[in-house]
């Protein structure tokens, strides 16, 4: 039932693998934002090769590639985009923005302005944008990577909380490990064109398999019981005295989407508990905002998750 999940796993991995190395956690996480129509936020340090990931994606889809960069200056306009008036129509035209493509790289986006940031809002939920009191469709696959430095926080603008709940997944980027740097060091450090070169060898996926995908995840038999226990960590999350705001039924949501990618990851028919704990961390994390007591022990979003994947009690 569930090959066509792992048979798009299994591509992504060999396409992006020619060009980034060393990511292979991240792409399971892209996998499961693909087939559960999700977003994901990439938290990490510059110069990881994050803009070359998202590119390797978009090539990989077959789909268009837009990047955004996040200042404190840009305006909702800039990235939705403007009606410009046509000369020899006499009228005026919309010229879309970058945010009419499949795949749309938003770097270092909090340092775009809550104005801003709020104009993703809708492009994220309803895959449309409103111009004018008009409503323009956004593309059927598309897909917003964002990007934000977890160190850094001069000049910045927090998400909101209604923004971070649109992400499905948040990945955390840490240095490579020193073979997977060798192999960087050895395929791009002689050659300035080797990126260009990387990127243009990636194949195109049949679009057909990743409707496939998604059709098996949707067959993946979800129990009462299993039901009960992703609620039960909801429940944990919401009273939790080290928490102000616990998860929302998006998340919940979310949650179980993930978990059911993952079991068809592993070519299983159902969910179990070890599905919904492997996806917890990537889903729970940046849903989650801690009290200002907990902040202050240093207490962090992921230690967090794992106390409470601890905690509550798991289902037979």
């Amino acid at each position: 039932m569930s090959t066509a999940i792992r048979e798009l796993r299994d591509l992504l991995t060999q396409e992006l693998g020619r060009v980034v190395i060393g990511v292979e956690a991240s792409v399971d996480a892209l996998v499961i934002a693909l087939i559960a129509r999700g977003h994901v936020l990439v938290q990490g340090v510059p110069g990881l090769g994050k803009t070359l990931f998202a590119k390797a994606l978009a090539r990989a889809l077959g789909g268009e590639f837009k990047r955004i960069q996040g200042t404190a200056d840009l305006m909702p306009s800039d990235i939705i985009g403007v009606h410009i008036f046509d000369e020899a129509a006499r009228n005026f035209a919309f010229r879309p923005g970058p945010l009419f493509a499949d795949v749309v790289l938003v770097d270092e986006i909090n340092r775009a302005g809550p104005k801003t940031q709020s104009a993703l809002l809708e492009a994220m939920e309803e895959r449309q944008v409103s111009v004018e009191r008009s409503v323009l469709p956004l593309p059927a696959d598309f897909i917003v990577l964002a990007t934000q430095n977890p160190r850094e926080f001069e000049g910045t603008f927090p998400l909101p909380e209604s923004q971070l709940d649109r992400f499905m997944l948040r990945i955390d980027m840490s240095y490579p490990a020193r073979a997977a740097e060798s192999d960087i060091l050895s395929r791009y450090g002689g050659m300035q064109a080797a990126a260009h070169a990387a990127l243009e060898s990636v194949a195109v996926i049949d679009r057909a398999l990743l409707a496939r995908a998604r059709a098996a995840a949707e067959n993946i038999h979800v129990s009462e019981a299993l039901s009960g226990y992703l609620l039960d960590l909801a429940a944990a999350t919401r009273e939790h005295p080290r928490l102000a705001l616990g998860l929302s039924t998006r998340g919940v949501l979310a949650l179980l989407k993930a978990a059911r990618v993952v079991a068809g990851m592993r070519a299983s028919d159902f969910v179990t508990p070890d599905d919904v704990k492997q996806v917890a961390p990537w889903v729970l994390a940046h849903r989650l905002v801690l009290t200002p007591e907990a902040t202050l022990e240093g207490v962090g979003d992921a230690q967090l998750v794992q106390s409470l994947l601890t905690s509550t009690p798991v289902p037979r």
